[in-house]
């Protein structure tokens, strides 16, 4: 585009405040902010100098002045969201988990598709540099062939049964806030599974409170994670090949130091990136890319709708249904 892309964010709540202080720091423009709850986007508005607070979220994607709206709802909002922005003919992102499942993403996509604009999933991950570099190596061989991905994503949340991460009613658990990632990360470096195993232990409200998964990939190859959200752990990751291995050190899923070992674990390479910030940055840099002709890099949105098909396969083998959830369809087996 000829022009910067003005941004929009769809809430105020800590995930958007993230978004907006690395996109403003990195030179991004953010010309509006809209919310539900009264006095909100003005106070956000004034804490990050955004000129445009809305009321509503339909006043938000309506703004002239905004080109690209961030969906940063919790994720069993992002479905309307999602479709009130594309409905405007606005270019979207979309914060991660994508959505519930994968019959809402696939709506979004199809949605998206039909209206000619660009949607996206904000996995930031993705495009943070260690990762990039990650891919590099990868695809240059550089450690063989790869086998195993081992990957965990576990902390210590609220435990308060009224807080939204216990409540089925609002998509709580383990898997779809923190699961998500190892799940990505592994469908990034392997490719989708052939098959899914997976086993929770649940609390008391009915939500995974922590969930183990082994993911098989074509070859033989697979991938080992763990998510939980009462107990802190490494949240580091591991690529193993037969010539060598790439560790990710913790929080491997944020700016972080990368190593590479050869196969007899000495290192050959270790890098630690400079970001600024969260590095939210990266995936709006992305977005606006797309905007401007650029096909897609690290996560196109059909790998999206199936990353929500593996998630959708998982609660299966679990037994983690939302309430009122619509049905996903087939997913892997």
């Amino acid at each position: 585009m000829s022009t910067a892309v003005r941004w929009g964010l769809l809430a105020t709540g800590g995930i958007a405040r993230s978004f907006a202080r690395d996109l403003i720091d990195a030179g991004h423009v953010v010309t509006a902010v809209g919310s539900r709850a009264p006095g909100a986007a003005t106070a956000f508005a004034a804490e990050f100098g955004i000129p445009n607070p809305h009321g509503s979220y339909e006043q938000l994607v309506a703004d002239p002045e905004v080109d690209a709206v961030y969906v940063a709802t919790p994720h069993p909002m992002h479905l309307d969201g999602a479709l009130l922005a594309i409905a405007a003919g606005k270019h979207v992102l979309v914060e991660k988990p994508f959505t519930l499942n994968a019959a809402q993403a696939r709506r979004i996509a199809d949605a998206a598709h039909d209206a000619g604009v660009i949607v996206m999933e904000a996995m930031w991950t993705r495009y943070l540099p260690h990762m990039v570099r990650l891919r590099e190596l990868l695809a240059a061989g550089a450690i063989g062939d790869v086998r195993t991905v081992i990957a965990d994503h576990t902390q210590a949340l609220p435990t308060d049964p009224a807080h939204r991460l216990q409540n089925p009613e609002l998509g709580g658990g383990a898997l779809l806030d923190l699961g998500i990632y190892p799940v990505s990360f592994a469908v990034d470096v392997l490719g989708l599974p052939t098959a899914v195993m997976a086993h929770a232990t649940m609390t008391p409200t009915g939500v995974d409170r922590q969930t183990a998964i082994v993911l098989e990939h074509d070859g033989g190859r697979q991938a080992v994670l763990h998510c939980a959200l009462d107990t802190a752990g490494s949240n580091r990751a591991v690529v193993l090949g037969t010539e060598g291995a790439i560790e990710l050190d913790r929080v491997w899923y944020t700016p972080t130091t990368l190593t590479r070992y050869d196969r007899d674990w000495q290192v050959v390479e270790q890098v630690t990136p400079a970001v600024s910030g969260r590095g939210m940055q990266y995936q709006a840099a992305e977005l606006e890319r797309r905007i401007g002709g650029a096909s897609p890099s690290a996560l196109p949105i059909d790998e999206s709708v199936a990353i929500m098909g593996v998630l959708d396969a998982v609660r299966d083998r679990i037994g983690l249904r939302y309430p009122g959830e619509e049905p996903s369809g087939p997913s892997v087996s």
